[in-house]
């Protein structure tokens, strides 16, 4: 039995509830996704991820080491997760202690662990995870890239916040950030496992009455900037560090979004085979891998990859990246590509969809991205079908992703 959406009403704020019934293994699974929370809505620089981590410090009542206590006892998964556009509470457990570990998100919601002594102790664990990443030129050279696309933006920050900015965090602005954040008119409940609809209603309103209501402001969608720039960074290292980026102009919700899957899959999302791996790494020997990707999201789209190689290579790999994106461009893919590219992805969809988390996630992303659920098996359908010429016309139509931004950390 598939995924079902249905609707839950609290006190006249409609709920969506995302459901699939289960029975193969006696495990339930719970999220409460807060859409227009992540990263992406910091008001502080770090604060999202901060207050993620003093929500996974566990109730002020208990402390950290009581409540994790009670999750280990039961062998319940219980944690709080900040990406870009969304925040997510995530409950997994036996089916015989669910219920345990509904009351124990309840507690979490109504008594955070709302005390200076903690909030000290997560600024201190972020300030030297900030420290260490001062000599991690992978870190370096990413955030740089995104500084490059996207300048001026959050997606220039980098989420973890900065020393500066998380020396600043007083536990008033975690306060209100869930307060303001974390409530009912932007949650979506994603249930499933051995639990019929009924009992999944039932729980996800005890938890969501707990809910203040909210009223955050959409993310408005970043576009990224083609500057074509090699940006170089100078470091004590034996590798150079590669990392680019330029634009993608495929919308979240665009009908060709299944044909731009199976693009960046031959481009250099498929690993051995890619068109980057072959020309990089296999013909020119420059790197022991290198990738490539199309990010489609709901607030931004782009291309952009990665590489590592020896210092006197980089100048070669960058132009060597640069050959293949417009050759893929001019000359398109062939069919032996798109033979091959199909095989791999239809035939590899059971590993994708195995397992309960996989079906809930996917069926939350259809949600979020505003498509039907089941969209993505017509998404199969439609990509075994994909003519060659269709695949050529909507790569010659992307000539954007030519614009590419490098970020280049190097030694001398």
């Amino acid at each position: 039995m598939g995924a079902t959406l249905t609707k839950i009403d609290i006190n006249g704020t409609e709920v969506p509830m995302i459901f699939e019934e289960n029975r193969n293994l006696p495990i339930v699974s719970m999220q409460l996704i807060f859409q227009n929370s992540g990263t992406l809505s910091d008001s502080k620089n770090g604060l999202v991820k901060l207050t993620a981590k003093l929500l996974n410090e566990g109730t002020k009542k208990e402390g950290a080491s009581g409540f994790a206590t009670k999750l280990e006892n039961r062998a319940i998964s219980l944690g709080i997760h900040a990406g870009q556009e969304t925040y997510v509470f995530d409950l997994d457990s036996l089916k015989s202690e669910f219920n345990y570990g509904v009351d124990l998100l309840k507690e979490l919601i109504l008594d955070p662990n709302y005390t200076e002594d903690t909030l000290e102790k997560i600024k201190k664990q972020t300030i030297g995870e900030l420290k260490r990443k001062e000599s991690d030129f992978d870190y370096i050279s990413s955030l740089k890239m995104k500084g490059m696309l996207f300048p001026n933006t959050p997606l220039a920050k980098p989420s973890l916040g900065t020393v500066e900015s998380i020396e600043s965090i007083k536990l008033e602005d975690i306060k209100r950030y869930i307060s303001e954040h974390l409530g009912l008119e932007n949650v979506i409940v994603v249930i499933g496992g051995d639990i019929n609809e009924t009992e999944a209603k039932i729980v996800s309103k005890e938890v969501l009455s707990l809910l203040p209501h909210s009223h955050t402001q959409s993310i408005p969608h970043i576009k990224p900037i083609a500057q074509k720039k090699i940006d170089k960074s100078i470091v004590d290292s034996q590798q150079a560090y590669i990392y680019f980026g330029s634009p993608l102009n495929v919308d979240y919700n665009s009908s060709e979004r299944y044909i731009a899957r199976v693009a960046s899959f031959i481009l250099g999302s498929s690993g051995f085979g890619s068109r980057l791996m072959e020309e990089i790494r296999v013909k020119r020997g420059l790197a022991y891998s290198a990738y490539s990707r199309f990010s489609i999201n709901k607030t931004n789209s782009y291309f952009s990859g990665y590489l590592q190689t020896k210092v006197s290579s980089g100048d070669e790999a960058v132009k060597g990246v640069q050959d293949v994106v417009k050759l893929f461009l001019d000359k398109g893919v062939t069919n032996e590509e798109l033979t091959s590219a199909k095989q791999f992805l239809l035939g590899s969809e059971p590993l994708r969809n195995e397992t309960l988390s996989q079906r809930l996630n996917r069926a939350f992303q259809e949600y979020y991205n505003e498509r039907p659920l089941g969209a993505y098996v017509e998404d199969l359908k439609k990509i075994e079908g994909l003519t060659l010429k269709e695949l050529n016309g909507f790569i010659k139509n992307h000539k954007e992703i030519e614009n590419i931004s490098f970020s280049v950390v190097t030694g001398k």
